[in-house]
């Protein structure tokens, strides 16, 4: 070929539509974890104190070895003995202002740290091990917070809580923050509803609120099928005939069933009791146990699975 056509090639070279290698990537599969303080994460990972921890009964480094689900929980440490770290499962939770964003391990909670685990944890796990394409976990938590007022979502009459709304604010902060990476919303986790269980008035309608919360979000994020997985409000173990959290916990289900591709994920049977458990004054936070929070993890995980399955 001519020498001026290398020339004249060289020379247009700038301007050239880029490659978009954002593009190009695989989508991101995107999954968020709302709710209150058992969102967070209150399961205790390694403090052992004798007077405040129960010498470490029940945290995690105990569980490992000592639960009846010890064998399910080996994949948490790697051959050096440390926590693993998935390179495939980003996280990212908003606390006091301050952005926590990295590779999914222990101590993504309200404590900093690796203090303590939430449900993300087993989560980020079993849906990361069923996907090829990265995962990333959005979680908005915040303890004492109610369904009734302060996730109280903009269907229901009233005014729309303060929380529903930082929550909406802090999911679009996230998306934006993947700077053009594609991405598909893949499912919404809701677990909470302590603040509500307290409360006659919220107990009574948090069926309908429920349902309006799912409508709100589904219809913010353009995503009318978007899959919901509902953990019950578990704590304590079985639920005496006639109690407040009998009542609440069927109002959990009467939401749930109303609302469509959505799975109820019972999780009382998790519960341990409270001298096998790190904080034995804690039961609003199962106690601290670590194994109660894994098999939540584990079950809602299993449940939006099958829920994407279907």
């Amino acid at each position: 070929m001519p020498r001026t056509f290398f020339i004249t090639l060289i020379a247009l070279l700038p301007l050239l539509p880029a490659v978009n290698c954002a593009a190009d990537a695989p989508p991101i599969k995107v999954f968020l974890l709302a709710g209150q303080s058992n969102m967070q994460g209150q399961g205790v990972v390694q403090m052992d104190d004798p007077k405040d921890y129960n010498g470490g009964k029940g945290n995690l480094v105990w569980s490992m070895t000592h639960s009846a689900s010890r064998l399910r929980m080996q994949h948490l440490r790697d051959a050096n003995d440390g926590w693993v770290v998935r390179n495939d499962v980003e996280i990212r939770y908003r606390f006091r202002d301050k952005v926590r964003q990295g590779k999914l391990t222990v101590g993504y909670t309200g404590y900093g740290g690796s203090s303590h685990i939430g449900p993300e944890l087993q989560f980020g796990h079993v849906v990361g091990k069923s996907f090829d394409e990265p995962v990333l976990l959005i979680k908005t938590a915040w303890g004492g917070k109610s369904l009734h007022v302060d996730f109280r979502p903009p269907s229901s009459s009233g005014k729309t809580g303060a929380y529903y709304t930082q929550m909406i604010a802090e999911i679009h902060e996230a998306l934006a923050a993947l700077n053009g990476r594609p991405y598909q919303l893949a499912g919404f986790v809701w677990m909470q509803g302590w603040n509500d269980m307290v409360s006659k008035p919220a107990t009574a309608e948090y069926a309908e609120n429920l349902v309006n919360l799912a409508k709100d979000l589904r219809s913010e994020f353009k995503s009318p099928d978007l899959p919901i997985v509902i953990g019950e409000l578990g704590n304590g173990g079985p639920a005496k005939d006639g109690s407040g959290m009998q009542k609440f916990r069927e109002a959990q289900q009467r939401g749930s069933r109303q609302i469509t591709n959505a799975k109820f994920v019972v999780t009382h049977s998790f519960a341990r009791p409270a001298q096998l458990s790190p904080n034995r004054g804690h039961g609003h936070h199962w106690f601290g146990n670590a194994e109660s929070y894994f098999l939540v993890g584990d079950a809602l995980g299993n449940a939006m699975l099958q829920l994407l399955n279907d």
